[in-house]
């Protein structure tokens, strides 16, 4: 249990001060809580002892109790709930930052579903829950432990006896965390499976629908619902036994008082009025402990969700010894790259040069590495073995953002962000004017048609660009990598599934963005082939075949062959 509470102290980050402030004055709360018994203890001692004390004083210390105990719960209350809201979202923020520096790899192991849960229901849990378990857990034991060192001030046996119930108590809260232990991560994970199945359904609907799958569909879903009820009513099962376990010590340990204090008062070992003490002392002794007893049936819970949020910063990330550094040139260099997915094997020994300034196509069928290749410029994977270097540099030497700053890519799955027109096209350059933005949405042929949505570039689009046909999402991407101009562009098959009245919009948009920089497409267009300064054929991991247009028509072999199948595809007609 105890070394739960260390993780959420250690989970708080920079707000671990306030949790800390918290925790005082939830002790600050226990001696106040206190006082009530010492003002009880003087009332027993004026009215049955007869004692020579006014009732004033006594009075005195009671609102003292009262309006203390309830100012530290109030400024407590309000701490942990700061703590936890402030401690959770610079997670979320942390998160969201280190995802920028993991290799791409990762997301292809951890499902969008997983992440998504860690973001939002496994940080939901700790942000709702963590900081007031760890301070109503230690200031309900700090509370009873002020309580019964109170009592043995009265009494020191029936002081220790309650100290001993407390032992026995927190005995017992150990053996339910450890039973919890066995159950905890396996909700969790069930958690995450719903999410994850959830989301599945929602993204593939249009799928489903096509397919007529909406009740295996929505069976899968279900079951998925069921495990996680399951799990969660596991988790309850494990608790229970304890939980009932916790009220017999409890209960026992409020009886043993009382029949101590009355055996005592029997065998004139104590007084009338501190036998009364004690028997109202039983009843409300252990109260707070109680309640810190049920909140701790939460820690492992919450041990397992801050452990897998903490999980992402285990992942190795890809910019630990960068630097800030200004390439010479824009060329870029492969030199003997081989990478491969797991054990299949992308590149295989590639060796290439993209000279400052150039155009250099690549081409090739599907699944050849085409991708990959370019991907591995902008360092979403590390290389298995030779280096990428661009001006000069091995990539692995820049900072990622210093990277980034000299490459822009357009990808044929354009993704805009759920936000105005201008914030997407503003990605790339954060810090670029109005005026910047529109003459880049111009650039890139999109001007016209932003200008006429409701809002013009306010409009907010929706997730994913969903209200935007293809063809303008993709200039909007054009237009985003014309803002950044950045020297080196990488593109992606830009115009590969857009119509033919959109492609030649995008043609004009491409031109004007990659107009004297160093280029590398990936194209199947015969148009962008044949302009370039150098074509590289890739096939199978290996580069086949390298050259201009003419020379490697001259050659024959793959690249005549994907020539003379596209010359037919763009030469086809209706009859």
């Amino acid at each position: 249990m105890f070394s739960v509470l260390k993780k959420i102290s250690d989970f708080a980050g920079t707000r671990r001060g306030l949790l800390k402030k918290s925790m005082a004055v939830a002790f600050l709360g226990a001696v106040f809580a206190a006082l009530q018994f010492a003002a009880l203890m003087l009332t027993l001692d004026i009215l049955v002892g007869g004692a020579d004390l006014r009732i004033w004083p006594v009075i005195g210390v009671m609102v003292v109790s009262v309006v203390g105990r309830a100012a530290c719960s109030y400024w407590s209350t309000n701490a942990e709930t700061e703590t936890g809201y402030f401690m959770v979202a610079e997670k979320r923020i942390h998160i969201g930052d280190r995802l920028r520096y993991i290799p791409m790899g990762y997301f292809n192991d951890n499902s969008l579903g997983n992440i998504t849960a860690v973001v939002t229901t496994t940080l939901s849990d700790v942000e709702n829950n963590a900081a007031r378990c760890l301070v109503s857990v230690i200031g309900g034991f700090l509370n009873t432990l002020g309580l019964c060192l109170g009592l043995t001030v009265a009494d020191w046996r029936l002081g220790l006896l309650a100290i001993a119930g407390i032992l026995a108590y927190l005995g017992v809260t150990e053996l339910s965390q450890r039973a919890m232990l066995k159950t905890g991560p396996a909700r969790q994970h069930a958690q995450m499976n719903l999410v994850e199945a959830v989301l599945e359904y929602i993204q593939g609907m249009s799928v489903v629908k096509s397919y007529g799958l909406d009740k295996d569909s929505g069976q899968a879903v279900q079951r998925t619902v069921d495990e996680s009820c399951d799990k969660a009513l596991s988790l309850e099962k494990s608790v229970v036994p304890w939980m009932g376990l916790r009220q017999v010590v409890v209960r026992v340990f409020s009886v043993a008082i009382a029949v101590c204090a009355l055996a005592f008062y029997s065998g004139g070992t104590l007084s009338l009025a501190r036998c009364l003490l004690m028997l109202v002392a039983s009843f409300m002794l252990y109260a707070e402990l109680e309640s810190a007893g049920n909140m701790a049936d939460n820690l492992q819970m919450l041990g397992a969700s801050m452990d897998k949020a903490n999980s992402i910063d285990d992942t190795p990330v890809m910019d630990i010894d960068g630097a800030e550094l200004t390439p010479a040139d824009t060329s870029v260099e492969f030199q003997d790259v081989s990478f491969a997915y797991g054990d299949r094997t992308i590149l295989d020994h590639v060796s290439l040069t993209v000279p400052s300034g150039s155009i250099t196509a690549v081409v090739g069928p599907s699944g050849g590495g085409k991708t990959t290749l370019c991907n591995l410029i902008a360092r979403f994977w590390d290389v298995q073995s030779g280096k990428i270097t661009v001006g000069g540099y091995d990539v692995r030497e820049y900072k990622l953002d210093s990277l980034m700053k000299n490459i822009s890519m357009v990808f044929q799955s354009v993704y805009l962000f759920n936000d105005t027109v201008e914030n997407n096209i503003k990605f790339g350059c954060p810090d670029a004017t109005h005026e910047q933005v529109v003459a880049a949405a111009k650039a890139a042929c999109c001007h016209d048609f932003i200008s006429a949505l409701p809002n013009g570039y306010d409009t907010v689009i929706g997730e994913g660009g969903s209200t935007l046909s293809g063809g303008e999402k993709q200039r909007i991407s054009i237009a985003r990598a014309m803002l950044k101009n950045a020297p080196i562009v990488i593109l992606d098959e830009a115009t590969a599934s857009v119509d033919p009245e959109n492609e030649h919009l995008i043609q004009q948009a491409l031109s004007a963005l990659t107009k004297g920089k160093t280029i590398l497409t990936i194209a199947h267009r015969l148009a962008t082939i044949q302009s370039a300064d150098q074509i590289l054929v890739v096939e199978d991991g290996r580069i086949v075949q390298r050259g201009t247009h003419d020379e490697l028509m001259a050659q024959g072999g793959l690249y005549r062959r994907f020539i003379e199948i596209r010359e037919q595809a763009e030469g086809w007609r209706l009859a």
